[in-house]
């Protein structure tokens, strides 16, 4: 178990953990020295070898007191990614056994939560099964972000095929927005930006609190840079609005932050620093 929020235990689903792009790649507007402005933040994010952005792949697993709930779905088996390697077509069992050492099931999942329908965060809503995509989680509701099914609506990609329209089609998805809630512990906070219909995650049980960023935020040095534009945000300007929005709502809290793609352990608090912010690990 990574953590505990109350009553709400909480697990962490690692897929993968490695480079990913160039600092510069990822932060167009950083400037050339991104790279050493990040590792100075966070020592360790940036592999030396090629400049690149450790960025893990992960989802985290909530066991509530009455449901079990899966946010987000990383990017799965047997999946077309041509466009990143380490992606396309994997057959590789770690998310698997992670749920397994949870000591969970496919079987045993209520929700499957997706902050956004990006790739990552959707490839295990689905599996190979003698040829067919099919629902990985039997019993599970999945619930996509409204906003974000109309873009793939209006915008057709392969991954619609692959890991959402089959949910569809098994009559398992919901649409949801930003007020949604599970039970009395799992509620949302619209960060749309990444994407239109992006929301983060908030746990609150027992009078303690976290919050699962999603892509609001990618990695721990945007809290001091909360203003860094990422490559594939839908509208930057936006992104950087709910990234602050976020980070003002968590800051001296005392809620706990779970960083999607943060640098593991992906687990710490947000502090006020100057006008911007930082990263305490826990």
């Amino acid at each position: 178990m990574l953590c505990k929020i109350g009553e709400v235990e909480v697990w962490r689903i690692l897929e993968m953990n490695g480079p990913f792009r160039e600092a510069t790649r990822l932060f167009p507007n950083a400037g050339p020295d991104v790279a050493q402005l990040m590792e100075a933040e966070a020592p360790g994010v940036i592999e030396p070898a090629t400049g690149c952005v450790i960025l893990p792949v992960q989802g985290f697993l909530l066991k509530t007191r009455d449901h079990v709930v899966l946010v987000d779905a990383c990017v799965g088996n047997h999946k077309s990614v041509p466009s990143v390697a380490d992606w396309n077509q994997r057959d590789d069992g770690r998310f698997m056994a992670a749920l397994t050492a949870a000591g969970v099931s496919p079987a045993d999942v209520d929700y499957v939560f997706c902050t956004h329908l990006h790739i990552d965060h959707i490839g295990w809503n689905t599996r190979l099964e003698d040829g067919r995509w099919v629902p990985t989680f039997p019993k599970a509701r999945y619930l996509f972000p409204a906003a974000d099914l109309k873009m793939l609506h209006e915008n057709p990609h392969p991954m619609y095929d692959e890991s959402i329209h089959p949910v569809v089609e098994a009559g398992q998805a919901e649409e949801v927005g930003p007020d949604h809630g599970i039970g009395d512990a799992i509620t949302l906070i619209p960060t749309p930006g990444h994407t239109p219909g992006h929301v983060s995650v908030r746990i609150h049980s027992q009078g303690a609190e976290a919050v699962i960023t999603g892509d609001a935020i990618h990695t721990t040095p945007q809290c001091c840079y909360p203003d860094w534009h990422f490559v594939y945000d839908a509208d930057a300007e936006q992104a950087v609005a709910s990234r602050r929005h976020l980070l003002e709502t968590v800051t001296d809290s005392g809620a706990r932050v779970l960083g999607t793609h943060f640098l593991m352990p992906s687990l710490g608090r947000i502090r006020a620093k100057g006008d911007a912010f930082e990263w305490v690990p826990d």
